[in-house]
């Protein structure tokens, strides 16, 4: 079963991507901050990293930067998510995908199938 490990923030759409992922055969964990994310991605080395461009405490491109330095970890899988356009700027700093929310359900499952 893929693990997909999600670095949201926002309570209410964590929630919803867990029981979504979930429902769709995937093994789901989840932060909801910088401070936790790191240590997170590294323990599970999950297959796919689903993560927010903006956290409260901290930017997700920090921690995508973080990841792809670090060898044991550079083959994880990262999609970048925010309301606003920054597609160019995540996939300079090594983002496998980009998603503009909102998005539907079926287009983040298809993303996460294409990358596995």
């Amino acid at each position: 079963m893929p693990k997909v490990l999600l670095v949201e923030d926002d309570p209410t759409m964590r929630e919803l991507l867990e029981t979504l992922l979930g429902f769709e055969g995937f093994e789901v964990d989840s932060v909801r901050d910088y401070a936790h994310s790191y240590e997170r991605i590294s323990e599970v080395k999950p297959d796919v990293v689903l993560m927010d461009v903006y956290l409260r405490d901290s930017n997700g491109l920090e921690i995508l930067e973080r990841v792809r330095a670090e060898e044991d970890l550079n083959g994880i899988r990262v999609i970048m998510s925010s309301g606003m356009e920054h597609s160019s700027e995540c996939y300079q700093k090594g983002a496998d995908d980009f998603i503009l929310k909102p998005y539907m359900p079926d287009e983040l499952i298809t993303r996460i199938k294409k990358l596995l």
